[in-house]
């Protein structure tokens, strides 16, 4: 087992479980997502469910570049809510304080890179000529 296997399956984890939270505690996001998108719910309920496909995804082979790609477009559309809870620290005191949030902005990156390192960066082959 590789370290890469290891950051792969605790990747799949991560969002099946983040995504399947968005359904248990539908609460905690619709708090988060800005005033200026439409249907809260709806949206929350979307999030969830692309993060579970994606958390599934990664851990299949054949459609683990899809789903790495689909976690990393995920991720950045989510980033204006982290952006939101930064600038609006007294709203979300009860879970963190602003540094915390800040905090968490940069960690999105790091997040995107680790969604990226193991489902997209892989070694490049050269292909060989069949001889004729």
């Amino acid at each position: 087992m590789t370290v890469k296997s290891v950051a792969l399956a605790l990747l799949g984890l991560f969002f099946i479980a983040a995504g399947a939270n968005h359904f248990v505690h539908p609460g905690f996001y619709l708090r988060m997502v800005p005033g200026y998108l439409p249907d809260h719910a709806l949206l929350v309920a979307i999030s969830g469910v692309c993060e579970c496909l994606g958390g599934i995804g990664v851990l299949i082979p054949m459609t683990r570049r899809l789903a790495g790609i689909g976690l990393i477009a995920l991720l950045i559309a989510v980033f204006p809510a982290n952006v939101q809870m930064a600038q609006h620290p007294q709203l979300y005191a009860d879970i963190g304080s602003a540094l915390a949030f800040y905090i968490r902005l940069p960690l999105q990156l790091v997040v995107i890179a680790w969604v990226w390192w193991v489902t997209l960066m892989t070694r490049i082959t050269p292909i060989t000529r069949i001889p004729t």
